[in-house]
């Protein structure tokens, strides 16, 4: 791939990213100019997307433990959340084509991305190793509670989930401030 071809492609990535997030149909845009041309088919644009998906999820995480080391499952299930926020009609492309997938190769293919990010989930949130068996299942349930935390809650941001107490004047200098008002 040459250089101006793979900014090309990454153009018309963010191209489908937006017209996605405008159509939020669940369906893949293949009519946004230039996909004809930077993607093979469906499934090499709904790797890109997945892909986009998993990385700006993973640096949502990354950002939510820093901030919030204590409860690690609730900073996974709100990087989850925020993440769907910020790409929602790229999360909406990926249950679709997980649910329905067009063929075999997009049904394998997406069903590995499910049980990457649910490993990814699970891992972080400090509730399973990374080889172990149960990680589907507690991928699957920071996930589910993650999509009820973003069910009709803005998105919330590291910086803004906690804020240091507003340190206030004893009782005696406010009263001061009275009395010499």
């Amino acid at each position: 791939m040459t250089w101006k071809a793979f900014h090309s492609r990454g153009e018309t990535l963010r191209n489908v990213i937006a017209t996605s997030a405008v159509r939020r149909d669940g369906l893949l845009p293949m009519d946004v100019d230039g996909v004809s041309t930077g993607f093979r088919d469906e499934l090499d644009l709904l790797g890109a997307l997945t892909l986009k998906w998993h990385t700006r999820l993973s640096g949502h995480i990354e950002r939510m433990l820093a901030h919030q080391p204590m409860d690690l499952e609730e900073a996974v299930a709100i990087a989850w959340s925020n993440t769907a926020h910020e790409l929602a009609g790229v999360r909406l492309i990926i249950d679709h084509y997980l649910a329905n997938p067009s063929d075999d190769a997009m049904a394998t293919a997406m069903g590995a991305a499910a049980f990457k990010e649910q490993q990814l989930l699970a891992v972080n949130a400090g509730r399973t190793a990374i080889a172990d068996e149960t990680a589907r299942r507690v991928g699957r349930e920071i996930e589910e509670r993650a999509r009820l935390l973003h069910r009709g809650i803005p998105m919330i941001t590291a910086d803004a989930h906690y804020a240091e107490p507003e340190v206030r004047a004893s009782l005696r200098e406010r009263l001061r401030a009275v009395v010499a008002a």
